[in-house]
């Protein structure tokens, strides 16, 4: 009896989670459609956005979106794993590694307007110096800066992640490939880190939906252009950053249409990116970690 109420709670708990869903999709479909019928295709191709003249198309966004999360998790991949493997293998059982990982659990509570203050005051700066040894214009704030920023603001989740796991892989494999004679090294990347990759693409997945959606920081540091960025030291907006910075501020309803249909696309992109995870997670074929 029990087990058939649990499984009714169950049941009514899915339920309740798709319509939610549904008609959470529903409104930003609803909501965005002025916008593109005013635009049709354009919307999401078009590359000019001026609510003067009712022409927005959000290329500019999907690109600067795209390209400041696939950069911020790139240069945040190396310095996770490091971290998640010192804290997971090599010092799991010291007083270092308690303090260690508490500090980069603070990391992650760290309200975004504060890594945006101090991208401010120090990664505009250096980033400023390096585009004036390169000879391209010295902004300072533009795609770069936001992503060395976000790029420390996503570490902390996938570096925990990768902890995490490799604590869970059992010992007796660990001591097994030493016992065979391989080293602590060959150990962890010939025997761990096969065994939790699922768990670690995870938390790749994890780390690029928190990029994606990342709001505050970003906007203080991207630059607020609206125009299609050519390289990383390009000022530009994204998806999240543009709607923070003018919805308040629509000039119509149809601007405001505009933003909605911006923030469905960001909702697709962000669907679209956990969906091509998970077939990647069931492609290896592991079902160890997370």
């Amino acid at each position: 009896m029990n087990d058939r109420r649990y499984d009714s709670i169950l049941t009514g708990a899915a339920v309740a989670g798709i319509l939610l869903f549904m008609v959470f999709l529903a409104t930003l479909v609803l909501q965005s459609i002025p916008a593109i019928q005013a635009n049709g295709l354009g919307f999401v191709t078009g590359k000019e956005w001026n609510p003067v003249t009712v022409k927005f198309g959000a290329l500019p966004f999907i690109a600067g979106t795209l390209l400041t999360s696939l950069l911020a998790l790139a240069l945040s991949l190396p310095f996770s794993l490091a971290i998640g493997i010192v804290l997971g293998e090599y010092a799991s059982e010291s007083k270092i590694s308690t303090v260690a990982n508490t500090i980069v659990n603070l990391l992650a509570t760290i309200p975004s307007v504060v890594y945006g203050l101090w991208g401010l005051a120090v990664v505009v700066p250096l980033v400023r110096n390096i585009e004036l040894a390169l000879g391209v214009p010295p902004y300072g704030v533009g795609i770069a800066s936001a992503s060395l920023v976000l790029a420390i603001m996503i570490i902390p989740y996938l570096s925990s992640i990768t902890r995490e796991v490799l604590l869970n892989v059992p010992s007796s494999v660990k001591q097994g490939a030493l016992a065979l004679g391989s080293t602590r090294s060959e150990m962890i990347t010939g025997i761990a880190l096969p065994y939790v990759r699922s768990g670690i693409l995870a938390g790749v997945l994890l780390s690029l939906g928190r990029a994606l959606g990342e709001t505050m920081a970003v906007t203080m540091l991207i630059g607020n252009a609206t125009r299609m960025p050519t390289s990383i030291f390009s000022i530009g907006n994204t998806l999240a950053s543009i709607i923070a910075s003018q919805f308040n501020e629509a000039e119509s309803d149809v601007h405001r249409s505009g933003m909605i249909g911006l923030a469905l696309i960001l909702f697709m992109i962000t669907f679209i990116m956990n969906y091509l995870g998970r077939r990647v997670i069931q492609r290896t074929g592991v079902h160890h970690g997370i």
